[in-house]
């Protein structure tokens, strides 16, 4: 049953299925949206006059704080504002260079955490320091360059990856610098323990047997060793380090934690770890497309993830995230270089092979959001994104 109502008639709770406008035109993921924060709402009423509810899909009006599982309460947002201080062509250099330095320091981490040698907690503090900054001028640079890298060891790709992952839904959280940096050393070090677990387990390619998982989840433990004896670890960086496998209904571990026990920076960590799982190329697994990880996020919402954090994530990074191959209407192939905001189906796309698969050269830089004409009557449209693994050109060649 679906009811019209005026935007001044929104509550929280509200499951909203139809606007008077395209939801291609909003900053909206996905049709249909239940309203569970003021930024929500505050969304619809800008960019709408009336809206249609659909009432069995609505919920009680409830504060998105409300967490009915523990009693406990949860902030989501922050109160740090932040702009776009240069664009992503003049930050993508300071980015490479940020991700090229930092990876010999990865990979001298888990070296260290492997003999039993003692972590520099100060370069972990510059490393993480350094992937902040860069987020904080501009996110989408960081982002794409973790698609467009040389190849690197898994364990470093991925420890790199999720760092810049949360220092960058941590600056969309409006979280303070402060608590970017401490979310970006809580990507870099929160599977350090891994470095620990045999690896023939690591790179096994069939499905963990109930024993073998069983000694995965030790790694966990294996972290909190290693963080322990690390001088200049903050202890709340120890607190953390064991969060990113609990889930909200409480199937997680080591704890089987629920809801507002996880806490946000925990809560941030499961969802960032589990996009970072399937979207980067796996020793024992094929990647997916970005904009199918999220899929998979948006179906266990409510179940694993925090469901309001879910969709928060998912209007950070966008439908097609930055990084993202995407066949366009023309059948010429992309690659997403920045989010539109305001019109996350219409991203800017840098085009880098013909319709015959062929190298385009130079490169064809399309701003969706201002629907260049692919034919006299007929504009760019992305048709569908692509797993990136196919898209078989060498990083370096690819340049703004």
């Amino acid at each position: 049953m679906k009811k019209k109502i005026p935007v001044a008639e929104l509550r929280f709770g509200m499951y909203v299925s139809e606007l008077d406008r395209p939801w291609a035109e909003t900053p909206f993921p996905l049709q249909g949206v239940l309203l569970a924060t003021e930024d929500e709402r505050e969304t619809v009423r800008k960019l709408c006059k009336h809206v249609f509810i659909d009432v069995e899909r609505s919920r009680e009006p409830v504060a998105i704080q409300h967490e009915p599982s523990t009693g406990q309460t949860m902030r989501l947002r922050g109160t740090t504002s932040y702009s776009e201080k240069v664009t992503v062509e003049v930050e993508l250099k300071q980015a490479r260079n940020i991700y090229r330095e930092s990876a010999p320091l990865i990979d001298d981490f888990n070296r260290s955490a492997k003999s039993g040698r003692v972590l520099d907690a100060h370069r972990v503090k510059e490393a993480a320091s350094h992937v902040v900054e860069s987020v904080v001028r501009n996110p989408d640079a960081m982002l794409l360059v973790t698609k467009l890298r040389e190849k690197s060891a898994y364990t470093i790709s991925r420890a790199l990856d999720v760092s810049i992952y949360m220092a960058t839904f941590g600056r969309f959280l409006q979280l303070s610098p402060d608590e970017l940096e401490l979310l970006s050393m809580l990507g870099l070090l929160q599977d350090v323990g891994m470095v620990r677990l045999p690896n023939e387990l690591l790179e096994k390619k069939e499905r963990l047997s109930p024993q073998e998982f069983e000694l995965a989840k030790k790694h966990v433990n294996y972290s909190v060793e290693i963080l322990s004896a690390t001088p200049g670890i903050p202890q709340k960086l120890l607190d953390l380090v064991t969060l990113h496998h609990e889930r909200y209904d409480g199937s997680g571990y080591p704890k089987g934690m629920k809801g507002a026990e996880i806490g946000l920076y925990g809560s941030i960590a499961g969802i960032v770890d589990t996009f970072g799982a399937l979207t980067l190329q796996r020793p024992y697994a094929d990647d997916i497309s970005p904009s199918s990880a999220l899929g998979i996020l948006y179906k266990q919402r409510g179940t694993n993830f925090h469901p309001a954090l879910v969709e928060q994530f998912i209007q950070c990074v966008g439908v097609f995230p930055v990084g993202s191959v995407v066949e366009l209407n023309t059948g010429e192939v992309g690659i997403v270089i920045a989010q539109n905001p305001l019109r996350r189906l219409k991203p800017r796309v840098m085009v880098v092979l013909d319709a015959k698969g062929y190298a385009m050269r130079p490169h064809l830089i399309l701003d969706l959001n201002k629907d260049p004409m692919a034919t006299a009557n007929e504009p760019y449209q992305i048709r569908r994104a692509l797993e990136h693994s196919k898209l078989e050109l060498d990083p370096r060649e690819l340049t703004l």
